[in-house]
């Protein structure tokens, strides 16, 4: 699709209600960390509407894990993180007690509540981690699509003019939308029967970003396919097409311990062995130093 139909896009989509918030928030957050690599992190699934006030939603899947996860290991590695996130999705170190009944962990004796001693000290040592990053931590949030998009164009675009920025693109993006005049204004009423619902072709928003929005920037999309026989070309095909730097491949059943590092000479598998998946070690640890020196490399030919 060429770059009309992404302006034709934003011109059809209103702008979030946080947009300027978030612009001034990324811009007061990029000036500070000047002299610190920063990475937009984008995470989570895209809803599209099919009201204005809405109620219903088309959604995809994504609980934004590998996103929130990543973020945690840019963070650890030094660097400044935009997390770039779906509301309600999962968040750096607090996925770690995402799902968990609390409730379990708590006791009443008398007028006080008591902890569970070993679940305190697990609390503690991520909020202790958690507490030492939030200067370089700026958590944006994001509902639908439109939403997603508006805040990806200003953030790549404020990132474009810093040093070392990385784009790591994690966030599920939806293939399909309607545009904001075509929604009805209230709640669809199936007294009125089936709705006829048209849905448009969202247009691929890597060549503008590659090309426009942040051509300085080192940019990582990702590939998730459910084929292993289609991964790479798919890839390659994407690395082609867009001329970015990175394609992240994973197949949806094994993405927890193996992924693909494709760019433009190198197809490099990243696999975790059984025992260091038992025992709690995670791939993104391994995938974000792989990046970082593929990232480090690409400045220093520059």
């Amino acid at each position: 699709m060429s770059s009309s139909d992404c302006d034709r896009f934003f011109a059809e989509n209103l702008k979030p209600s946080n947009f300027d918030s978030a612009k001034q928030e990324i811009s007061a957050f990029c000036n500070k960390h000047r002299e610190r690599g920063i990475v937009l992190v984008t995470s989570g699934g895209t809803t599209v509407p099919l009201e204005l006030k809405t109620v219903r939603y088309v959604d995809n899947f994504s609980l934004g894990t590998r996103g929130a996860t990543s973020a945690e290991y840019f963070l650890r590695n030094g660097w400044a993180v935009i997390f770039l996130h779906r509301d309600n999705s999962l968040q750096p170190f607090a996925r770690f007690l995402s799902g968990s009944n609390m409730l379990e962990w708590l006791d009443v004796s008398g007028d006080d509540v008591l902890v569970n001693q070993q679940k305190a000290k697990f609390v503690k040592s991520i909020l202790q981690e958690y507490k030492s990053y939030t200067d370089r931590l700026c958590r944006i949030q994001f509902t639908s699509l439109a939403d997603y998009l508006w805040l990806l164009r200003i953030s790549s675009q404020i990132l474009n003019d810093h040093p070392r920025a990385i784009l790591y693109l994690a966030a599920a993006v939806s293939d399909f939308y309607v545009p904001s005049e075509k929604l009805p204004q209230h709640k669809l009423q199936s007294s009125q029967g089936v709705p006829a619902i048209n849905l448009h072709i969202v247009p691929k928003m890597l060549a503008p970003l590659v090309n426009n929005w942040a051509p300085n920037s080192f940019i990582i999309s990702f590939k998730l396919e459910t084929d292993p026989n289609l991964l790479i070309s798919k890839a390659e095909q994407a690395l082609e097409k867009y001329g970015h730097n990175v394609v992240v491949g994973n197949i949806l059943e094994t993405r927890k311990r193996e992924v693909w590092i494709v760019t433009a000479n190198e197809q490099t598998k990243i696999e975790m062995e059984a025992e260091a998946l038992k025992s709690g070690c995670e791939i993104e640890e391994r995938l974000i130093t792989a990046l970082l020196e593929r990232a480090n490399a690409f400045w220093n030919k520059s």
